[in-house]
This record gives structure tokens, C-alpha cells and sequence, in this order.
């Protein structure tokens, strides 16, 4: 882990411009969100963004929400068969959408994906590596780690902040 961490990814379409560097994975007019992780809750969203952004629950086909060796957070992985749920975040401003993105591992690929809703939307997708059989729970993830994850997001912000130009 970088100092960044990681909460989005299902089934991928058209790919974005592979990450070079992280700020590149943002295009100009960058839309909704598909967040599958951590993403999902209400307090990692306020302390990283200081606002919980209107959202519809969205689900991806064709990829999982896996588990990560020696991370609390998950990775969008290809799985065919399979259906990931997460949230649609609809209305991140640019600055929002710097912030998240820097906040996100380095590894993570932003990809556009197709919903089963059969809209689109961006999301992080685990490149390879590291992943475990066991889908993330989502529901362990808040009972043993979200206020301690959340506390460090409230921690980091102002350096994602200052780092984004913000």
C-alpha cells in the first residue's frame, strides 16, 4: 500500500488510458463512480471528501469484489459468471474525483464498465496479484476496520488535498 488505498471495480468495457501516472487516469469530464470497497460507506466518503455524494446501488456482471493478500480493502477482478455489487456515485465534482483518485493505489486501473442497469460507469479495477478466493466482505470490513480506516482516510485528506492542488 502507498499511503492510498483502494474501493471500486466490475465489468469492464472500454478501457481508459492505462495509469502512467496516477493523474492521468482522469479524463476531463470523468462521470460516475462505480465504488464496490470502501468507497461504499458513508464515513470513508466524509473524511476523505468532507461530503457523502448522492448514489444508486449499481451492479456490475463479469467481475468480483475480491479479497487482497495483506489489505483491508478489496480489487475489481474479472470474473466471469459472477456480479459485483456496489454504489454509483452520480454527482463527484472535479475536485472530488482528484481527491478519490489519489487516494487510490497507484496499481489500480480506471476503466469504464458496464452496469447491469445497462448503464456505465468508471471504476478501479485490481490490475492482478495478491488476490485471494474469498470475495471482500463488506460486512467484516465494518465491523472490524471502518472506524479505524476511516480515521486514517480523516488523516490523509488534507495531504490528498494539497498533493491533488486542491
Amino acid at each position: 500500500m502507498t499511503g492510498t488505498i483502494m474501493r471500486h471495480v466490475t465489468a469492464q468495457t472500454a478501457p481508459v488510458p492505462a495509469t502512467s501516472g496516477r493523474r492521468d487516469r482522469l479524463s476531463p469530464d470523468a462521470a460516475l463512480l462505480f465504488a464496490y470497497g470502501t468507497l461504499q460507506f458513508d464515513d470513508v466518503l466524509e473524511a476523505l471528501i468532507g461530503r457523502i455524494p448522492r448514489r444508486v446501488s449499481a451492479c456490475v456482471p463479469g467481475w468480483r469484489a475480491a479479497s487482497l493478500e495483506g489489505r483491508v480493502y478489496p480489487g475489481l477482478v474479472a470474473a466471469p459468471g459472477s456480479v459485483a455489487p456496489g454504489v454509483l456515485l452520480t454527482d463527484l465534482s472535479r475536485r472530488e474525483w482528484v481527491i478519490l483518485d489519489a487516494f487510490e493505489d497507484d496499481r489500480y486501473d480506471l476503466r469504464e464498465v458496464s452496469l447491469t442497469s445497462g448503464g456505465h460507469g468508471l471504476a478501479y479495477v485490481w490490475p492482478a496479484g495478491e488476490v485471494r478466493e474469498e470475495d471482500w466482505d463488506a460486512e467484516q470490513f465494518r465491523a472490524h476496520h471502518l472506524e479505524e480506516y476511516a480515521a486514517r482516510c480523516a488523516r490523509i485528506a488534507p495531504g490528498l488535498a494539497a498533493e491533488a492542488g486542491q
